[in-house]
């Protein structure tokens, strides 16, 4: 089994791992009420979806 000659520092380390992070996801603006919202999902805040209502607020 092959053994590492000698140790990998933190920056070589780090340099390695840029690519690992969070991305955001797809968020588009609320055709009804202009609030950014998840793409494909129903607005939490008006609650309208293809300019439907959907859920009925309060």
């Amino acid at each position: 089994m092959a053994v590492p000659f000698a140790k990998t520092s933190k920056m070589r380390k780090n340099k390695r791992r840029t690519h690992f992070k969070l991305e955001v996801p797809g968020m588009v603006k609320c055709d009804h009420c202009g609030e950014l919202k998840l793409a494909h999902h129903v607005c939490g805040v008006c609650g309208t979806y293809k300019s439907r209502d959907i859920v009925k607020q309060g």
